[in-house]
């Protein structure tokens, strides 16, 4: 019902930062916390970022903790993780999220978009 379409994902140099964005489309986008994950070659999903419905509360994992922030603008039914100071862990297919309030665990979400990949360089 819901469908998500990410973009913004390339290749940039450690340091550097990238915008990804995450378009929605087909049910209502506000009914949803929406989040961010990322998955590298033999590792498991981990989680990124999420944020409320109303986009007044973010988590983030201890890993991109004052380094990514998360945000959506529900006028556009889109969400961004804008990720600063990139490391080479950092490398992965980023994927974003779509599910109830409260949504935090990989499990809980309910819409996936086909992911969008991030490579850093060192």
């Amino acid at each position: 019902q819901v469908q998500l379409v990410e973009s913004g994902g390339g290749l940039v140099q450690a340091g550097g930062s990238l915008r990804l964005s995450c378009a929605a489309s087909g049910g209502t986008f506000s009914n949803y916390d929406m989040g961010w994950f990322r998955q590298a070659p033999g590792k498991e999903r981990e989680f990124v970022a999420a944020i409320s419905r109303s986009g007044s509360s973010t988590y983030y994992s201890d890993s991109v903790k004052g380094r990514f922030t998360i945000s959506r603008d529900n006028a556009e039914n889109t969400v961004y993780l804008q990720m600063n100071s990139l490391k080479p862990e950092d490398t992965a297919v980023y994927y974003c999220s779509a599910g109830p309030a409260g949504s935090r665990r990989s499990r809980e979400f309910d819409y996936w978009g086909q992911g969008t990949q991030v490579t850093v360089s060192s």
